[in-house]
């Protein structure tokens, strides 16, 4: 197999210290040459300014190529528009466009802002009326909650990439026929967009299976039994999850995968054991 090209998650902090962790992990993960990194949203979006300040950073700061999220939540159309042309002259040229999670949280019902972009489509064309944006899309293998059925998950796919996306994260998973079914019914709607696996490196367990059920994701019981008994061995528990994601990724590449989005938790070390599990360290990712 041949090394994997990466990308990695962050999310923004919410005290200095956390902060501070932030940037440690954005500066040992640099050398890695990841494809690009993306700063998320809190939910509702409120997190934006830091998001915005953090990724107008990294350009300044760092050889990084950075993408802004960007949803539709809580903010109008002037507003979304203001803070895309300040990443474009920022140099920033990568986002991830999401319709975003409701106000109340995610299961909550969403509600489209009177006068912003109503969905993730329509933010995209959007973004492309003001910038040559490189644009990322989010995607669910097993089916958004709010979808109802694969292939409603399947059209809204397609309406995004109609509207000017490049490529589609997954939500994170465990078992690969998940993915390869996906992919297959993807492929099946014409649909020839790169569909990049979103793999998942959050070693607390019971944060895990929140973020799980909470996006429909399943975790095998072969993997929740691997964590029995570790509830304070945050140590081993790291390496469990260094192994359930380079497993994961290594059996994807063994049927042409070639690259992985990691939803880093602002984990620098999960990040690079993952990494150097694939074969992947310093200096030999292939751009």
């Amino acid at each position: 197999m041949s090394v994997p090209k990466v990308s990695f998650e962050f999310f923004p902090p919410k005290t200095p210290e956390m902060e501070q962790k932030l940037w440690d992990s954005v500066h040992r993960l640099a050398p890695v040459n990841p494809s690009f990194v993306s700063v998320t949203y809190g939910a509702g979006g409120s997190t934006r300014e830091r998001t915005h300040s953090i990724v107008k950073r990294m350009v300044d700061e760092t050889g990084l190529s950075p993408a802004g999220h960007i949803t539709c939540v809580s903010a109008t159309k002037s507003e979304i528009d203001g803070v895309l042309k300040d990443y474009w002259d920022a140099g920033v040229k990568r986002i991830v466009a999401l319709r975003g999670d409701p106000t109340a949280g995610i299961g909550a019902k969403y509600e489209p802002h009177p006068n912003g972009y109503a969905y993730a489509s329509d933010l995209i064309a959007g973004a492309r009326r003001i910038g040559d944006f490189d644009v990322s899309v989010g995607c669910y293998p097993e089916v958004h909650p709010n979808a109802g059925s694969l292939q409603n998950e399947i059209d809204n796919l397609k309406r995004k990439l109609d509207a000017g996306a490049h490529r589609a994260i997954t939500q994170f998973f465990f078992y690969p026929d998940v993915y390869f079914r996906f992919l297959d019914a993807v492929h099946d709607a014409g649909i020839t967009a790169p569909i990049i696996p979103g793999v998942m490196l959050q070693s607390n367990f019971r944060g895990l299976q929140r973020m799980a059920k909470l996006c429909g994701s399943t975790i095998p019981s072969r993997i929740a039994s691997l964590y029995e008994g570790l509830d304070d061995d945050p140590e081993t528990r790291d390496l469990v999850t260094a192994h359930i994601a380079a497993d994961l990724c290594n059996r994807l590449a063994e049927q042409g995968v070639e690259q992985f989005h990691f939803y880093t938790m602002n984990r620098a070390g999960l990040s690079l054991s993952t990494c150097r599990l694939l074969g992947l360290t310093p200096g030999r990712q292939v751009q």
